[in-house]
């Protein structure tokens, strides 16, 4: 962009006064962005162990919620659901089980969240990672110390273990069935409507809170889509003043990263090119750039076809990518993460079966850059990521230059799947449907 401006680009008195004076559009946007949330507030939503803190309270059946174990039910029970190989209990035990005896440790023996029902013999080790990464036999470590920990007491105890991330990241020990925070997005609300003649007002309202704050980090946020909807109407309306205010304004580094490497932002779903590689842009914002890789875009026959299920979700299509920028605790150093999601398909045996395409495309080309967790075609999943070896470390996340070339990295190392999965992708037009 240039800095130079004569009155073709310079906004009027009138164009500004028509974007900051009683504009409903903004009115309603700034009332989003001012909504207030304690958690927020006090900067615990990126704090890991506050997440474990608030899914003790919410596990402990003697806390003061009001869920008894329902809570402790329904997530021990997503958790193991498909993971039979890993033995008793299976999530149809945790489901017959009483387990109001149940005790719950926090960092006891350093592991975040220790679940230990006494009259079922049973004992769960939960890792929780929120923003760190699992390290080499960390996992294994944790469920050696549950039987050093209770000593005779653990003799006749089985023990499993939990991994629950925000990364959809797989567990290095296979004893420890995945589960991540979309699962609890999707537990958590059925709670707060249900729940209503058990949970008090202010429990209610706290929930409601952190669902809040889950569902943005996780795109799973209806009320942020809407936001983004309303925000590109905004823009189409005012454009010329929110260019001119974007010019001389500050954006976010990875927005400005992002630019660079677009170019010029395209339209939706119009097309951006990344050292010879074709894309069809989605969405910017200061911390995520979401796209679908062209070969994705065309397969799935463009925009002649809606897609059940996920009419509402991101661009629309079966599937997603995305890269997002994760600053680590040090407000310094952070990550970019690189994402491939299939959504909430209505359809189960389109959705069972496109998982399943896409994870033999990626066995074909030999490489281990594609897989799913666990039970991912299960019916009843709606979420499930696929990239693995998915992250580029970033020194500075305020280096706009060195986030830019983590972004082309980025999508230069996944070209291979990105093209695997475009191959199979046609094969599934037939679930498309013609919108009237």
């Amino acid at each position: 962009m240039t800095s130079n401006h004569d009155a073709t680009t310079t906004p009027t008195t009138e164009e500004l006064e028509a974007l900051f004076v009683n504009n409903p559009l903004l009115a309603r946007i700034e009332s989003h962005l001012g909504r207030f949330n304690p958690i927020r507030v006090m900067r615990m939503e990126r704090m890991e162990i506050r997440h474990s803190a608030i899914l003790a309270w919410l596990l402990d059946p003697a806390e003061s919620h009001g869920l008894e174990d329902k809570f402790l039910k329904a997530f021990l029970g997503e958790a193991l659901r498909g993971q039979s190989g890993l033995g008793a209990p299976s999530a149809l035990d945790v489901a017959r089980a009483d387990l109001r005896d149940t005790v719950i440790r926090r960092e006891w023996q350093h592991i975040d969240v220790f679940i230990h029902s006494v009259s079922n013999g049973w004992g769960f080790v939960i890792e929780n990672k929120y923003d760190s990464r699992q390290h080499e036999g960390q996992l294994s470590k944790y469920l050696d110390r549950v039987h050093a920990g209770l000593g005779s007491e653990a003799d006749d105890l089985i023990v499993r273990g939990i991994f629950l991330t925000l990364h959809d990241e797989e567990p290095a020990d296979v004893r420890y069935a995945p589960i991540n925070y979309e699962t609890i997005c999707r537990l958590l609300p059925r709670f707060v409507q249900q729940g209503s003649d058990l949970l008090t007002a202010e429990v209610r309202t706290f929930l409601r809170h952190y669902i809040e704050i889950l569902e943005e980090e996780v795109g799973m946020s209806t009320d942020q889509s809407e936001m983004e909807k309303l925000a590109k109407q905004l823009y189409r309306d005012h454009k010329k003043v929110l260019d001119f205010v974007m010019e001389h304004g500050s954006g976010s580094d990875f927005s400005i990263a992002a630019e660079s490497v677009l170019g010029e932002e395209p339209d939706h779903l119009g097309t951006f090119e990344v050292d010879g590689q074709k894309f069809r842009f989605h969405h910017l914002d200061y911390k995520m750039l979401s796209f679908l890789p062209e070969s994705w875009y065309q397969g799935f026959a463009g925009d002649k076809f809606e897609w059940k299920g996920c009419e509402n979700w991101w661009a629309g299509y079966p599937l997603i990518a995305w890269l997002q920028l994760w600053p680590n605790a040090d407000g310094t150093s952070g990550l970019i993460g690189i994402y491939g999601e299939v959504g909430p398909l209505t359809e189960y045996e389109f959705r069972r079966d496109l998982i399943h395409s896409i994870q033999s495309a990626g066995e074909a080309i030999g490489k281990k850059r594609i897989k799913f967790q666990r039970a991912a075609a299960e019916e009843g999943k709606r979420y499930s990521k696929f990239l693995k070896e998915n992250f580029i470390e970033i020194k500075d996340v305020q280096d706009a230059e060195e986030i830019a070339d983590g972004i082309r990295k980025l999508l230069k190392r996944f070209e291979p799947e990105f093209e695997a999965v475009g191959k199979v992708v046609p094969n599934f037009k037939k679930y498309g449907y013609a919108d009237e």
